[in-house]
């Protein structure tokens, strides 16, 4: 599930001259995660094309203040981040939180119904339509917690370079990401276990 970047030298001096094979060689290696990321938070395919536009928009204009003390691409993930933040605050629609998840006395966070997937035919999680019951479970996460998800788990980015993306602390990042895996364990348990074969206990 997991994807990196691929490993492409940036010469920064180049890009801080504004050199424009150098940012067309940025573009090039980093345009599939940032679009990525884009539809996976935003769920819509041209506010994803938006997000990807201007998040090199912004990079071109801004690169001579980007300093070289995090990797170009985290730099490149916070753009877009906050680009498609921006978006879903100027939704109209209500945004529910769907991930406060339940807390118990000593505070641990725990989802109301848990199903083994261990048993489920590949094919069952491979189909279109899991995929689509994965994608609306990925949305209905709260912002903060989807975006630690995406970072984390679907780009592949580590908790050091997820956290700074956020510009948050790692403990703190790590509670977001338990909250978004058991959250999302708990609104895909009844779809799965509609599929789990009948010998499945």
């Amino acid at each position: 599930m997991r994807k990196q970047a691929p490993n492409v030298e940036i010469d920064l001096s180049a890009l801080q001259r504004k050199d424009k094979g150098a940012f067309a060689r940025l573009v090039d290696a980093h345009s599939p995660q940032i679009y990525r990321l884009g539809l996976k938070m935003l769920g819509n395919e041209q506010d994803a094309e938006d997000v990807l536009q201007e998040t090199f928009i912004k990079a071109y204009q801004n690169i001579e203040s980007f300093e070289g003390r995090s990797k170009i691409s985290t730099w490149l993930y916070r753009i877009a981040l906050n680009e498609s933040l921006m978006r879903l605050r100027k939704r109209t629609d209500a945004q529910v939180d769907l991930d406060a998840g339940i807390e118990t006395d000593d505070g641990e966070i725990i989802p109301r119904q848990i199903v083994d997937w261990c048993c489920l035919p590949e094919k069952e999680l491979m189909s279109h339509e899991s995929r689509q019951a994965i994608q609306r479970a990925i949305t209905a996460l709260s912002d903060a917690n989807r975006a630690a998800f995406l970072l984390r788990d679907v780009e592949g980015l580590s908790t050091r370079e997820a956290a700074e993306v956020l510009e948050i602390s790692e403990s703190a990042l790590k509670v977001r990401l338990m909250r978004a895996r058991l959250k999302l364990r708990e609104l895909l348990t009844e779809y799965f276990s509609e599929r789990m074969p009948e010998s499945t206990p």
